[in-house]
Order: structure tokens, then sequence, then C-alpha cells
């Protein structure tokens, strides 16, 4: 391994790569050893490695190449009921002390902690692979041969294009001294446009860890087609809507739902969930799952403390069932770990990182014929928190918003501002779309299908 560096260029694809599983077990098994003959009760060591190349493109022309390389070691130790975390990005044996020491000096500091628990021993994972050498040997010539048939596209269109085309590949292992070791890693693509066509813009966006489920062009062509329906939007009345919610808006939305699923939230009474566990909430076409083994889904098979995660039903026909666990509110709850807990120390004890909606059979074009009026959404920004119990959110459209009359699209309308309850919104759920990994700015990627709304409240126009 090499300490972090950023070159320009971008990497020839897999030729630098990752380290192997091997050399990862050996450089936690070298930290841990070193750990030893200090005052250490315990230790635990993570290990981020990242080799990242991004293709930055604005006015119909590529204006970015760049690549990151890099990897960092932290080092959580426990000594006499105290824990803290220290991390460097050099692998020399001095810095790898220094991260030691400096992680000791800072849990001598912390008062100790009654609910501290040992390190686990090893486990046992299921297997997942999610590194696709496709992606991996993805080079700056092919973003910047893909880039450039999306700028011709804009320029054939008398449109300008802007976005990114990101590839790269991680992994993340770990280790602790009561001989506890587990590895992953993945590839990951990205692929987000913006075109413009005078004052109007449309979006559209794609990630995954292998590049080829995705076409570049295919999501040029969708954004300049939006865009150029974009154009001389109309200013319709604040109200309540039926709404026909692309993936991306969908996602944007209830991504912030997923930390009132953890039981740390729940005891805190932090969460939406608190005293309606068991009982009807949503409507009955809403299911969720956290699972992480999903194939469309991307990330570790083990939480931040190395402990497998679970696939868990979160949401059966309208109600919610189940929380996650880290091991310490598992232990409070006298319920068993599910494999959802961050790297401690932390603040906010566990969540669930791999949602997965139900979906349905309904494609975009069957909810547009299905409505008499209403609105479809491309995506939703700059969302926050109202009401945090009732889940009210406010926020805005942006990049595309379209009148639905009689069953057709007909116009474009200019932007409104949303102040809408998540719980309300999923009672109200008429249709939905297939399940499909989405991707958006305001919320990590999950597995959700397009739905139609009704009553969908719109607060005001805004000025844009």
């Amino acid at each position: 391994m090499t300490a972090k560096r950023k070159r320009q260029g971008g990497a020839t694809g897999a030729s630098g790569g990752l380290s192997s599983k091997r050399e990862l077990r050996e450089l936690i098994e070298t930290v841990l050893s070193l750990t030893k003959g200090t005052d250490a009760d315990e230790a635990e060591i993570h290990i981020e490695e990242v080799d990242d190349w991004l293709t930055r493109f604005a006015n119909n022309a590529v204006h970015q190449n760049v690549a990151e390389r890099g990897v960092t070691v932290s080092v959580r130790t426990i000594a006499d009921g105290r824990t803290a975390r220290a991390t460097t990005n050099r692998l020399d044996q001095d810095s790898l002390r220094g991260a030691i020491e400096a992680s000791l000096s800072l849990a001598h500091s912390q008062p100790k902690d009654p609910y501290l628990l040992p390190v686990p021993g090893k486990q046992k994972y299921r297997a997942v692979n999610r590194f696709v050498n496709s992606t991996a040997r993805i080079t700056p010539e092919n973003r910047a041969r893909a880039v450039k048939r999306a700028s011709d596209l804009a320029i054939r269109n008398g449109q300008v294009a802007a976005g990114i085309f990101s590839t790269g590949q991680s992994q993340t292992g770990i280790g602790n001294s009561r001989g506890l070791f587990a590895a992953y890693r993945e590839t990951h693509a990205e692929f987000s446009i913006t075109m413009t066509d005078g004052s109007a813009t449309s979006w559209a966006k794609a990630n995954s860890a292998d590049v080829r489920t995705f076409d570049p062009q295919s999501l040029a062509q969708l954004a300049s087609d939006k865009a150029r329906r974009a154009v001389d939007p109309q200013e319709l009345e604040p109200g309540r809507y039926t709404v026909i919610l692309e993936p991306a808006a969908v996602l944007d939305l209830v991504g912030f739902l997923f930390y009132d699923f953890a039981a740390t939230a729940v005891a805190d009474k932090r969460s939406c969930l608190n005293d309606r566990m068991g009982k009807p909430l949503f409507g009955k076409n809403i299911s969720i799952l956290d699972d992480a083994y999903h194939p469309l889904q991307l990330g570790a098979n083990f939480d931040g403390e190395g402990i497998p995660r679970r696939r868990v039903q979160l949401v059966q026909a309208g109600v919610p069932r189940r929380l996650v666990y880290s091991r310490r509110s598992a232990k409070a709850a006298r319920k068993s770990p599910t494999g959802h807990g961050f790297a401690l120390p932390n603040e906010y004890g566990e969540a669930p990182m791999n949602l997965v909606f139900s979906g349905g059979n309904a494609s975009l074009d069957e909810m547009i014929r299905s409505t008499d009026r209403g609105l479809l959404v491309t995506r939703l920004w700059y969302i926050r928190e109202v009401d945090p119990y009732e889940k009210v959110m406010t926020g805005m459209t942006r990049d595309g918003l379209y009148r639905v009359e009689k069953g057709k699209v007909t116009s474009a309308v200019r932007n409104f501002r949303f102040n809408q309850s998540l719980i309300e919104m999923l009672r109200n759920v008429e249709m939905l779309g297939p399940a499909v990994r989405a991707t958006g700015e305001e919320a990590f990627e999950m597995v959700v299908p397009a739905m139609k709304v009704r009553d969908f409240h719109f607060s005001e126009v805004t000025k844009f």
C-alpha cells in the first residue's frame, strides 16, 4: 500500500488497483502487534483504501480530470473502561505508533463508560461480490469519450451540458485483538448530467457497481429531452396535487426516514416510530427492508464493529415491525444485534444503510395515463425537516416539473416549494413502479420505485 497521494490525469484502470486481502490482513496484524506493550486492554483497527477517478465537464467540454488514491488506518483502543479513536494516512511504523498513542491519550481523557462492551470475537460472513472488472478497467479516455458524445448531443440540440463521470474502487477491512477479521471491496461508477436549454434545465443520474448497467448517452438524451420540455414554464396555484414522483424524487424524500428505524433513536425518543411500532402507519402497499445483500445494493456485509449485517423487515404492509440494533442497543433492549452499528465511538448508535422499498408493476407512462390532473416531478432539493415526529419535510422541486392533464404531459410548470408529511405521503401512494437503484443529491442511494401520490402539498411557487 502507499500513503495518500493525488495525481492529475487519472489512473489507467486497474493497473494501480487495491491491496490484496492478504496484504490488508497483514497491515491490520502489524498495527495490532504495535498495540502490545501499551496499556491498551483491547484494540480495533479499521482500514479504508480508495482509488477514485473523476472526469468533470461543463460548457460542453471536459474541464477537469483527476484521480485520488489513498489509504487510512484508524485505531480504536480500549483502556480501563474508556475508548477513543485516532487516524493516520501514513503507513510507516512511527506513524502507526503515533496513531496508537493518540488514541490512548484521547481514551485516557474520557470518562469511564459503564456501557462499553469488549470488542467482539470472530464472526462468519455471508459472501457478497461487488467488484466488477469492467468498472475497474475504465480509463480517463473511456470517460472522456462518453462525455464528448453527451456534449455533442447538447451542441446539436442547442443546449449546454455539465456534470461528472466518475469510476473507482474501494475496500475496507476491520480486525481486532480478539481475532475478528473482515474485508470487503467494491467498484463504483456514476454519471450525472445537467442539460440547460435557455433558462430551462433538466437532469439525469445513475450509480452502480457495474458501469455497464447504465448508458451515459441515454441519460444525456433523457436530460436533453426533458430540458427542452421544461422551456416556458407556466405558473400554477399552490395547493394539493396528485404527483408522479420519479425514483430520484422518491429517494430524496424517503431517505430522511432511515435513522428513525434505529433502536437508539427510538430509545432516545427521537424517532417518528415512537409509540407507533406494530401499528398501521403507512399504506398497505408500503413494505421496507434493510438488505445489504440485495443485488442492486452497494456496501459492506458487516458493520462498524465487524458484526455481520442481517436482512431486516422494517415495514410490512404499512406496519413498522422491526428496528435495527448495534451491539450496545441490542444489549440494552435484550435483543440480538442486527449488524447496523456505526464505528465506535459515536453518538448515533446504528441505522439501516441498505433500504429497499417494495415496488409495483406500473410504468411512468401508465401513471401519467391514469392521471386526470397532476404533476410529474423529476427531483427535489434543499430538503429540511420541519416536524420530526410527523416527519413533515419542506423543500423544492427542480430540473423538470411538468403538468399532467387528461393522461398526457402538457407543459412545464414553475417550481414549487412543498410542505409535506412523509407519513401522510406513504399513506397516499396510489401506484408503484418497479423498485430500482436510485441516486439523487439529498440522500444516499437506495432501491425505490416511482410513486403516484395523491394530495401532495405544495405551499408556494418559487422564484425560478
